[in-house]
This record gives C-alpha cells, sequence and structure tokens, in this order.
C-alpha cells in the first residue's frame, strides 16, 4: 500500500530550481532512503512535504487522497513529523516539556501525568529516556530520541529524517538502526535522508537518488552497490577510498606536552597528553565523541584556557592566527549565519589587503574572492550575497573550509571536516586535505568517523576520556584493534 505519492512537485528559489519535477511513492511500512549531494533538493523536497515550503507545482497524495499541506502544524494533524538534522529543542527544559511544548491548551497542566505518559510511549518503543531530564545535561544520541518521541507524541505514522545520523557516534548510530527497525515494524512509514551508503544499503528497503534537483533513479537497496549509488549522485566516477602518497614528515610543527585542560563545567577533558605533528603529516584522533577532542582542538586553536602542559609551535614560522581551523559545530562555531557567503569567506582577512583599504571594506575583491571559492569548492547556490543560514549543511561545511584553507596555512586542525558532507563533496574534502599535507602543512584530522580517520592518517592517537592510550602506525593498524582502544582497552 502507498502511503506517501509526490506527482511532478517543482520549487523554485528566484532562478534556482530546488526540485525539479519530482515524482515518487514510498510505501507504508517501509523505511525510504533519499539520497543525493549537497544541494540536490533532499531538504527542500522534505520541507515542502512536512508543510514548511508549498511546491510551485505539483501534487502530494496520502493514503491516495490528494492534500495540500499549507504549514508543520497542518502536517502535523496529518500524521507527518519531520526530525531535522539540527535539532529543535529548548536547551533549558526537560524532555517532558520539550515533548509537550505547543500541544496543550489546558490552563491546568498535570506535569507527572505526562511525565509518566511520555515514559509509557518511550518504553514502548525502546526510546529509553528520564522524562525529568534537562535536555541541556544530554548527550546528541538522547536528544535525537526526544526528537522522534516528538513526532511519535503527536501521533505522526509517517517520520522524515534529515542526515539523522550525521551528528551521532556508531553506537548510537547503532541504536537508532534498531529504533527506526521497530518503527516501521509497527507500521510506521519511515524516509530516510543520508549521505552515507553503507548506511543506506543496510537499513532501507527502497533508495530514490535526487541529481540537481530531479530523480535520477529508485531502486531496492538489496540490489544496490555504494558504488553504484555514488556515481548516481554525482553523475560521474567517484574514488572512493583515499589515494594518499607516502609520507615524507619534515620538521616539527607543533608539540604538546602534559597537555591538561578542563571542560565548561570545570572537568578535566584532555588529561596529560603529549605527541609531536610534523609537516607533511597527518595525525588522526579516533574515539567516541565527548572524550576531550573538542578540547583538545580549542586549546590548539587558542579557543579554550589550558590548565598545564605546554603548547609550542616548532621551527616554522607560525603564529595561532595562521592555523587553519575547522570547528566541530559550524553553525555555531564556523559561520554567523546572518552574513552572506562573502562576508563569511574573509571573517580572519577583512581588515588585509585586498578585502580592507584605508579602513574602507573593498566590495569588488571581497566579491571576487567570493566567487573563486564559490567555484574551486562547489557550493552551490544562486550568487555570493546569499546569506549562509540559507544553504544547506554541506554547502555551509564548503564555506568554513574555504575560508580556513585560504593562505596554504602550515598546520590545520581538522575537527570532523566531513560532518554532513555527501560522497562526492567527502571525496573531495579529502582530496584537499591530502593535497596541504602533500605541499608540507601539518594536520590534525579529529573525527568520529573510524573508517575515515584510518584512511586518511599517517600515524593514528586513540583518545579515551581525555588521554591517548596510544598512537599507531595508520598502515598496520586494524579496525578492530582501534575499535577495541576506543572503548577503553589498553594496549598490550
Amino acid at each position: 500500500m502507498i502511503h506517501l505519492r509526490l506527482e511532478k512537485i517543482t520549487k523554485s528559489f528566484k532562478s534556482f530550481i530546488a526540485n525539479d519535477n519530482i515524482s515518487l511513492s514510498v510505501e507504508t511500512g517501509k523505511i525510504h532512503a533519499i539520497l543525493g549531494e549537497n544541494g540536490a533538493g533532499k531538504t527542500t523536497l522534505m520541507n515542502i512535504i512536512s508543510g514548511l515550503y508549498q511546491p510551485d507545482i505539483g501534487q502530494i497524495y496520502l493514503q491516495q487522497q490528494p492534500v495540500t499541506i499549507n504549514s508543520p502544524h497542518e502536517a502535523i494533524k496529518l500524521g507527518i513529523g519531520m526530525i531535522h538534522q539540527h535539532f529543535m529543542l529548548v536547551p533549558q527544559l526537560t524532555i517532558t516539556e520539550n515533548i509537550i511544548l505547543g500541544t496543550e491548551n489546558t490552563l491546568r497542566l498535570n506535569l507527572r501525568q505526562k511525565q509518566q505518559e511520555i515514559a509509557a510511549l518511550s518504553q514502548a518503543y525502546g526510546l529509553e529516556i528520564n522524562p525529568n531530564a534537562k535536555v541541556e545535561n544530554l548527550p546528541v544520541g538522547t536528544q535525537q530520541r526526544v526528537e522522534i518521541l516528538k513526532v511519535l507524541y503527536r501521533q505522526a505514522k509517517l517520520l522524515i529524517l534529515d542526515e539523522p545520523t550525521a551528528v551521532l557516534t556508531p553506537p548510537e548510530v547503532e541504536s537508532l538502526i534498531a529504533i527506526l527497525r521497530q518503527l516501521a515494524t509497527a507500521g510506521n512509514t519511515i524516509i530516510f535522508i543520508s549521505h552515507k551508503l553503507e548506511e543506506v544499503i543496510n537499513l532501507c528497503d527502497t533508495v530514490t537518488v535526487l541529481r540537481r534537483g530531479k530523480v535520477v533513479a529508485t531502486m531496492a537497496t538489496q540490489e544496490a552497490t555504494p558504488q553504484q549509488l555514488a556515481e548516481l549522485m554525482v553523475g560521474r566516477e567517484v574514488a572512493l577510498r583515499v589515494d594518499k602518497s607516502i609520507p615524507s614528515p619534515g620538521k616539527v610543527i607543533l608539540s604538546v606536552r602534559g597537555l591538561q585542560v578542563v571542560d565548561d563545567r570545570g572537568a578535566i577533558a584532555v588529561d596529560n597528553v603529549s605527541f609531536d605533528l610534523r609537516a607533511g603529516e597527518i595525525l588522526g584522533i579516533a574515539g567516541v565523541d565527548g572524550n576531550g577532542q573538542r578540547e583538545l582542538a580549542d586549546a590548539i586553536a587558542n579557543l579554550q584556557p589550558i590548565k598545564r602542559g605546554k603548547i609550542e609551535f616548532g621551527e616554522l614560522p607560525l603564529k595561532r592566527k595562521a592555523i587553519g581551523y575547522i570547528p566541530e559545530d559550524r553553525q555555531k562555531m564556523g559561520l554567523v549565519l546572518q552574513f552572506s557567503i562573502a562576508q563569511n569567506l574573509i571573517l580572519k582577512a577583512f581588515k588585509k589587503l585586498p578585502f580592507c583599504r584605508r579602513f574602507l571594506l573593498q566590495s569588488a575583491a571581497i566579491r571576487n574572492n567570493a566567487k573563486s571559492a564559490m567555484q574551486e569548492f562547489d557550493i552551490r547556490t544562486t550568487g555570493e550575497d546569499i546569506k549562509v543560514s540559507q544553504l544547506s549543511g554541506g554547502n555551509q561545511q564548503k564555506v568554513v573550509l574555504a575560508r580556513e584553507l585560504a593562505g596554504e596555512p602550515n598546520l590545520i586542525v581538522a575537527m570532523q571536516p566531513t560532518r554532513g558532507l555527501d560522497v562526492g563533496a567527502t571525496a573531495a574534502v579529502h582530496s584537499r586535505l591530502q593535497r596541504e599535507r602533500d605541499r608540507g602543512a601539518a594536520i590534525l584530522y579529529i573525527s568520529t568517523e573510524l573508517e575515515e580517520v584510518m584512511a586518511m592518517s599517517d600515524r593514528i592517537a586513540v583518545m579515551y576520556r581525555g588521554e591517548f592510550i596510544t598512537i599507531l602506525n595508520a598502515q598496520i593498524a586494524t579496525v578492530e584493534e582501534i575499535g577495541l582502544l576506543m572503548g577503553g582497552a589498553r594496549r598490550r
């Protein structure tokens, strides 16, 4: 039985066609993947289904009945719930308060009864949570459970998940996959937007591939291969393996000795970490998210004070301000969302020539810089004056990369540099970082994607509870060995 059918959906933003004559069907009780490059139109299409946008042309059918979805409230009444890539939760409120927010019209709210209802709902779906816990104290994986419970509480039968695993650790991904399978078995229909090909093949029943706003293929996932899907997404052959040369490390660029850093709450986040990083070398850091990686990166970039130890820059002339730093959270730390692409690209250089002359910003130089960066990094939008808040997550990440790699920094700290990127963009980022390494940059590469760390790195440091358990040669390290070390096992 068909739960959702889209017929010739078209949506434009000025001259940019985001969705071009899209038709597809989603079966009841199935997990249907939507794949596509950044800017292929996936999120726009989901925003149309969930009532945030209205199509210029086309018709939506639910259970074979034509419907008009004018708002998210209307979508919820029709049983459609969307879980966004960037969570829509109020950190200061409890789980219960977040879930019922906007649903109760009574003056007398029985909060204890609601807590019991939500506890029962969470147990029924295997989404274990504490209904009294404040959202600001929850790990990311639990916050996502709250988002899922929010739409289930509103009795949604069609769940749309936009890049749901982009911010999750490997154990949290496994937990989410089990939850989604259970939801589908219970009769819920799930649309799963992702750029992770293996994940799509392992989880989903059917996959639709979008390219530049159009449907290019729909197939059963059991008939698909990662390479085939990657080529459908980008329209050309894609290297799914990182092609890197033999390393030839030079002088020490970064030396860290006995480093201790505390987090925002005063707890020790980095404890007695020591290492050297040389020119022409990539040192990868593997670890489950939340084991001190962010605090380490922030300390090296002079964004967080150190409690003890030393951070020294080697023989090459290097100041902290010359570091290329790709932060973990592009929206909170990497970009000024209300600034344009062009403005974000000069945030570190707006006082310098050619962008500033006699205290006046030079609009032509700023515009030309943006056009060049947009072409080089394949930032897809209608113009350099567009606010970065209007870009897809992947295109936002490309703006950060373009700015931080400008000027050929000697040291690059890359924290989750491919988070939210599709296979084509990921391959481009990896290729670019390898080029930076080959020209002599020292790169600290931090990611929760173990396969990426292993593919990119020359050496791999395994981080657990703020410590470096060991540093391994990436050529001979195995997934099994690193996986055990990430869980806290000590090396024999």
